[in-house]
């Protein structure tokens, strides 16, 4: 008996790979999400601000990917019909999500006193250790740039955005016209961007991973969810 054989999806455009996605191939559907989990996922939370939420579009996404395979015509990339999918999920999401919270601002209010003793009370949680570390990350990089301002830009930034002073105090305070204090304020504020720009570019370069185990795990998702028999 002669063998099949079997097709290379990795040389294959995107016409035969969808195809042998749609077909549940699990190569095809493998190469598919390890392609573009990470497009789709930072797509997603892009919209819901959600990390949970956001691969559950994705997933979903995949989904409605593999229903209406017989739509892609290629004038498009395959990874641009895919993002576009995975945008609209997290949108209709999204607006389901509006939909519960408006239904639910009746019984909100009743609640409003409870949940403002415990903001006072303050939280036992505590930030994951990834997120925790991000923000030690970002308060570093936001110090380091204030402390690069010249003097007198820095402390009518410090005394106005970090103190929360108003103008007429911090002109008080300094001894100059409130003028003058607005001024200084809108140019640390500019330098503060310009420096800024670069180093965050760079962050937000690796910012939002959907890599690693997190990539695999959906992948395996995605195979048990079309090729289980």
């Amino acid at each position: 008996m002669t063998a099949l054989r079997k097709t290379d999806y990795a040389a294959a455009d995107d016409l035969a790979l969808l195809r042998g996605y749609a077909a549940r191939d699990p190569d095809a559907v493998r190469l598919v999400t390890e392609r573009h989990n990470q497009r789709l996922f930072r797509a997603a939370w892009s919209v819901l601000r959600n990390r949970s939420e956001a691969e559950d579009a994705v997933q979903a996404a995949y989904m409605r990917a593999f229903a209406g395979a017989g739509s892609f015509e290629g004038r498009s990339t395959l990874a641009t019909w895919l993002t576009r999918i995975a945008i609209n999920e997290a949108l209709g999401r999204l607006r389901a999500n509006k939909r519960r919270r408006a239904a639910l601002d009746g019984e909100r209010v009743a609640v409003l006193d409870e949940y403002r003793d415990k903001l006072m009370r303050g939280s036992n949680s505590t930030p994951a250790p990834d997120a925790a570390l991000a923000l030690r990350e970002l308060r570093g990089l936001l110090e380091r740039a204030v402390a690069a301002l010249p003097e007198a830009f820095r402390t009518v930034f410090v005394l106005r955005e970090i103190e929360g002073m108003s103008v007429e105090e911090v002109a008080s305070a300094l001894g100059v016209p409130p003028g003058t204090v607005k001024t200084r304020d809108l140019r640390a504020r500019r330098r503060l961007r310009e420096a800024l720009a670069p180093a965050v570019g760079d962050a937000l370069s690796g910012a939002f991973p959907f890599a690693g185990a997190d990539c695999a795990a959906m992948t395996e998702r995605v195979v048990r969810a079309l090729c289980t028999p």
